[in-house]
């Protein structure tokens, strides 16, 4: 090598010429590459020992560093133990020399590397690694740099990476435990010291004239007045170094009690310093100082401060998401959740100079998110164990809490805290439900604040009191299917809705007077409506007028979804209790929707459209939505009545009928529509009433669907007008006996209605095979398209009915079904169409495969296999993306209702299906790294096995008595073994959906059939599988299912553990390269011959891991030498 000097000279230059902006991607190649190998030379530590202690340069230094940590990390094995001395040695001196100096990154950087050799040797070798540190930390002088090889040490040898065996891992944390009690003591004395020595010169502030509102509370929480008055002293004026020192102080609590037990070791008087920095969070005060002062040094001060509150807070979180309490620390808790709540007083307080709202603005957003997680974690962890203490007054921190949620700064602020209301109205239900005896106690407790909570969220999603904040929300954009005003709403009506379970007869009180409010306004527009020369106006001009009608408009349709939200509440075992406030929503329901309709208003003219117009439409829209979710309760009212006197039923159901009917139009808005659409198909689903085919309303619609000449609606609208019109004609009405349910008139009916929808679908037989233009084609796609998403829809409608229904309904299309088995062959080219006749099959088949008959049913299914050829499928998958990859899914999700069919009836299929699978679709994807089509096909392969076992294994109980053990005879085992092949292929791939799917099949198929005992599984297949799922392990590709593959492990071994144990093991060990023959044996000793399943997961778990870590190890690179 060259001398040291000129060596570094030649570094710094390469380092510079490297980060220079005008080099090439090809020069930066080589000179990585150069230094490289430079690094991996024996002795290249010595060179870098030299950089460090000699140059300026940021890189320079980086990269020694980087070849330090290589070293210990990598290649400290083969390091010869005099150079490890002088290594042990010579960093922490260099450290402390230069600590003051170096850039914080390299700092970090060095420290890292320090703590590393510490992970390697301490104790054995470097016994006063730990002892060093406390010492830094000790001296005033060297206490940060103490601070921050500790918070490394925590992060680095707690919680170590994989580079490490079990047994250090294991040895690594026993020592750091037996230190956590001299570091926690360290840690509070030094935040205590410097609390109150800055404390005693913090100048004690007049007395403030709200200083007395909070005493009440407070003593009442913290039981002692000592207690109170020590969280009220003023909070002192740290300079740098002291806020310096107690930030880093906060991190290492912080990071140690994300890994240490809860404990004694944690202090009372630990707690109390950690709340009074969590006060540095809420104090406004500083704040004020640094803007009053106006330097920018102050206001930075001011955030140092913040940032205090947050890592205390950091600290305080870490705690309280422990779920596993010790009894001794209990006491501890509550004396957490006090000083906590003496906090959240502190911010909510309200006094002349502030509101509630402009105190949160001013503090750190990243405080009051800690904040919100505390309240959060205290909800959902540990409210059930505090509720007990008699001390604990829960009413009053619900109290605080409502003020906390409803002066949230932000949305996403106010959402946090919704969340923490919803946990806790979930938390009261399942008390509730789990304690009837004292229901109405628990109720009474907490009444009050429910029916506040109620109140307010109901104001807060109406505009007549919040209409700054709505309009501020986007209705726009999606994100997740919704808008942000959208979910808003939502998270809002969840709340309503679960205080509504807890409080039927408030919740009701408190919305209905609201709703009806909004609904005088609306009603009574229709004395604004004049005609004018194109038709009608809303006679509203004034600018403030039409703002007011447009807020009252969109809360109405708030309070419409807030109703249809409480329908649930109404039926059930209440229905007769809450009949009549469910009767009144109803009625009004029903008034509404008919009047929207009469009236027209989606089609007037308004000052302001734009507005306007969506906002009547909404409305209308809502409106509908809102009846609809009562169609359960329309359904047990009917049922109810349906003997004595219906005439008030069948007022309601014809009256919402006449509403829906004019707005049964392609000129109506596709939002209405679809909304009457809706609950047109609720009426004859849900509820089914037997005079629903005799109402003229229904009939006109009968006429405009079946009529050729009327504008057809919209693709989803026409669907649900089919499927209202087939259900009125296929689902037996409720409440009457067979003989009465009048089959044969409703059969004729059903059968020439389905006749009219597929008119011109039927005329396409005659001219199928014939060769068709272009536009022809086309117009033949459309037919096709809209008459089999009708019928498709139709079928699946019926498919969990009574027999009966299944069988008109087949009855009618049968026509239709025969038409498309002879269109297939003419469409098979055009993947389009032949995925929706394949989605209609797949359908038919799911629902009618009884009605259509084997012998039909096998004509099918021979037509399919016949046309897709080995040809067919890979030009479908592989040269028609994506749509023709969704036919051949379809086509084996046909199959795979086949297969499972019960029975002798379609075992004859059993052959060509799997030859299908096995010669014709898997040797085409096989190979294909993208999942198209393997989910399905396995499944296919999953069902072949799981639902025709005794295809294989012929087990006869006679055969099994006689030999007392169930050895059967098997049959067709060339397709077994190829289909195990197969599953065993799919483990090397690397799709984990895949390797999830399959692996759940393998243990569902051992669990119901017992497949890992069966001979030839455990003869030639066992170990071949279980040395696979090891290998998968080892190299980490499927990381996210370790447990699975852990247990699918054990299932495999267990069926012969002694195999397992003398043969496979000692084997898969053998064939380990990159380990040595002495490793070989530890690993082996190390695996116990446990037979139980946690035992065992955890020996595979640190068999992998120690194999892993001694390939790392041994990885050590060759000797060479590189001038640089």
């Amino acid at each position: 090598m060259a001398s040291e000097e000129a060596s570094l000279r030649a570094l710094e230059s390469l380092m510079t010429e490297f980060f220079h902006n005008c080099t090439t991607n090809e020069r930066k190649r080589e000179i990585e590459e150069l230094l490289n190998n430079f690094a991996q030379q024996i002795g290249a530590w010595r060179f870098c020992l030299y950089f460090l202690s000699s140059t300026r340069n940021d890189y320079v230094m980086m990269y020694s560093l980087t070849v330090f940590e290589n070293l210990i990390n990598k290649m400290w094995l083969g390091v010869p133990s005099q150079d490890k001395m002088e290594i042990r040695s010579c960093l922490p001196k260099l450290l402390l020399a230069h600590h003051k100096t170096l850039p914080y990154f390299i700092r970090n950087k060095l420290c890292k590397v320090i703590v590393d050799i510490g992970r390697q040797d301490w104790p054995m070798f470097y016994h006063d690694f730990f002892t060093n540190i406390l010492q830094l930390i000790q001296s005033p002088v060297t206490t940060p740099l103490g601070l921050i090889m500790l918070k490394t040490t925590s992060e680095e040898l707690a919680c170590p990476r994989e580079d490490l065996s079990v047994a250090r891992k294991e040895e690594l944390r026993k020592l750091l435990l037996d230190q956590v009690q001299t570091v926690l003591g360290l840690l509070t004395g030094i935040l205590e010291s410097i609390w109150d020595k800055h404390s005693a010169t913090a100048a004690t502030p007049p007395p403030s004239p709200t200083s007395g509102e909070s005493g009440d509370l407070l003593s009442s929480l913290l039981q002692s007045p000592s207690a109170a008055k020590l969280l009220n002293q003023p909070i002192p004026i740290l300079d740098t170094d002291s806020e310096y020192i107690c930030s880093l102080a906060l991190e290492c609590l912080a990071h140690l009690f994300s890994w240490i037990p809860l404990s004694t070791s944690i202090t009372p008087s630990l707690l109390t310093t950690i709340f009074h920095f969590a006060r540095f969070g809420c104090d406004t005060r500083a704040r004020k100082m640094s803007s009053v002062n106006g330097s920018s040094h102050n206001s930075l001060l001011g955030q140092e401060r913040g940032r205090l509150g947050v890592l205390a807070m950091a600290c305080i979180n870490e705690l309280m998401s422990k779920n596993c309490v010790p009894m001794e620390f209990e006491e501890y808790l509550l004396r957490m959740f006090q000083q906590t709540f003496y906090l959240l007083q502190k911010i909510t307080r309200e006094n002349n100079a502030h509101t509630v709202k402009s105190r949160l603005e001013e503090l750190d957003e990243s405080y009051i998110e800690k904040f919100t997680d505390f309240l959060r974690l205290f909800v959902s962890v540990h409210l059930r164990r505090i509720e007990s203490y008699s001390q604990f007054p829960v009413v009053e921190f619900l109290a605080l809490l409502f003020k906390y949620t409803f002066h949230q700064p932000t949305h996403e602020g106010y959402f946090s805290c919704l969340d923490i209301w919803t946990l806790f109205l979930d938390y009261l239900t399942s008390k509730i439900k789990s304690r009837l005896a004292d229901k109405e106690a628990v109720l009474n407790r907490y009444e009050d604040a429910l029916v506040l909570l109620l109140t307010e969220v109901l104001n807060r999603i109406q505009f007549r009191y919040n209409q700054a904040q709505l309009e501020e929300l986007d209705d726009e954009t999606l994100d997740d299917d919704q808008t942000e005003w959208q979910r808003y709403l939502r998270q809002s009506l969840e709340v309503v809705a679960k205080v509504m379970e807890l409080l039927p007869t408030h919740a009701f009180s408190t919305l209905f007077p609201v709703l009806q409010d909004n609904l005088e306004v609306y009603l009574g527009l229709q004395q604004f409506v004049v005609t004018s020369g194109t038709g009608h106006r809303l006679n509203i001009t004034a600018e403030n007028d039409c703002r007011r009608l447009h807020c009252s408009l969109r809360d109405l349709s708030s309070l419409l979804q807030a109703v249809g939200r409480l329908a649930e509440y109404f039926t059930g075992d209440v229905f007769a209790a809450r009949f009549n406030d469910a009767l009144t929503v109803v009625e009004r329901l029903v008034k509404v929707t008919l009047y929207g309709s009469q009236i027209k208003l989606y089609n007037i003219e308004t000052a302001v459209p734009s507005v306007l117009k969506p906002d009547l439409i909404d409305v209308h829209a809502q409106s509908l939505a809102a009846l609809q979710a009562y169609a359960h309760w329309l359904a047990q009212f009917y049922s109810e009545v349906h003997r004595q006197n219906p005439e008030q039923f069948i007022s309601l159901v014809s009256t919402a009928l006449e509403a829906i009917t004019p707005l049964i139009s392609s000129k109506v808005q596709e939002k209405l529509l679809l909304s009457a659409c809706h609950l047109l198909v609720s009426l004859a689903t849900t509820v089914r009433p037997v005079f629903l085919i005799s109402i003229p309303a229904v009939q006109k619609v009968f006429n405009r669907i079946t009529d050729t000449s009327a504008q057809r609606l919209p693709d989803k609208a026409q669907v649900l007008v089919c499927r209202a019109l087939s259900n009125v004609l296929l689902l037996p009405w409720p409440n009457l006996p067979e003989s009465e349910q009048q089959w044969a008139v409703r059969s004729t009916n059903h059968a020439s209605l389905v006749s009219a929808l597929t008119r011109d679908y039927r005329q396409l037989k005659a001219t199928a095979s014939l060769p068709q233009r272009k536009v022809q084609m086309e117009d033949t796609k459309v037919i096709i398209h809209q008459t089999l998403s009708v019928l498709e829809d139709i079928v699946e409608s019926v498919s969990g009915e009574s027999t009966k229904s299944r069988q008109i309904c087949y009855q009618s299309l049968q026509e239709s079904v025969q038409v498309s088995l002879a269109l297939f062959p003419a469409f098979i080219h055009q993947s389009d169409v032949t995925d929706e006749m394949l989605s209609f099959f797949l359908t038919l088949f799911q629902g009618l495969r009884v009605q259509m008959g084997v012998p039909f049913t096998e004509q099918i299914i021979q037509t399919f296999l016949n046309m897709f050829t080995r040809e067919q499928l890979a030009e479908s998958i592989l040269h028609e993306g994506s749509t023709g990859c969704r036919v051949v899914e379809k086509f084996l999700k046909i199959l795979q209702v086949v297969v499972q069919e019960p029975g002798q009836v379609f075992k004859p299929f059993l052959p060509s299906v799997i030859s299908l699978c096995m010669e014709q679709v898997y040797p085409i994807i096989a190979e294909r790294s993208s999942p198209d089509v393997k989910a399905e096909l396995f499944e296919l392969l999953f069902r072949v096995l799981h639902h025709n076992w005794r295809y294989f294994f012929k087990s006869s109980v006679l055969a099994s008595v006689q030999r007392g053990v169930a050895e059967e005879q098997m049959e067709n085992e060339a397709q077994f073994s190829a289909i195990m092949q197969a599953f065993g292929q799919s483990f090397l791939q690397p799709d984990i959906h895949l390797f999830k799917q399959n692996l759940f099949y393998l243990e569902t198929l051992n669990t119901k059939q017992k497949l890992y005992h069966k001979k030839i599984f455990r003869t030639t297949m066992l170990f071949q599988f279980v040395n696979v799922l090891l290998q998968v392990l080892v190299h980490k590709s499927h990381d996210l299912l370790q447990e699975e593959i852990g247990i699918a492990t054990y299932n495999m071994a267990s069926v012969d553990f002694d195999g397992f144990y003398s043969a496979f093991l000692p084997e898969f060990l053998a064939s380990c390269d990159g380990v040595d023959s002495n490793q070989k044996n530890v690993l082996g000793r190390n695996f116990k011959m446990d037979r139980d399943l946690p035992s065992f997961t955890q020996n595979v778990h640190r068999l992998v891991n120690d194999l892993r870590y001694y390939r790392l190890c041994n990885d050590s690179l060759p000797p060479g030498t590189v001038k640089l």
